[in-house]
């Protein structure tokens, strides 16, 4: 029990001092998902499920690089 208290009180840490950088994050994610679905379809001619994969695997991984990016240019800009 103590360690699911431990846990959720770290997340919930982890939410609160990031809240603007979790936010860009996941909208940039979203746009990312319809944009890279939208292309697929129309210059590459693959189905929408095709796309559908390719289009939520490839964000979350630039979703991760952009949260990274972001942690770091804030950090950059604080101190200038």
């Amino acid at each position: 029990m103590e360690i699911t208290k431990g846990v959720f009180k770290t997340l919930e840490n982890i939410l609160q001092n990031n809240k603007g950088s979790i936010l860009r994050t996941i909208v940039y994610t979203l746009g990312h998902f319809i944009i890279a679905i939208t292309v697929l379809m129309l210059v590459a001619n693959v189905s929408f499920y095709i796309a559908l994969t390719d289009a939520i695997l490839e964000p979350l991984a630039n979703a991760i690089w952009y949260f990274i990016l972001d942690k770091w240019w804030a950090s950059k800009s604080l101190k200038s």
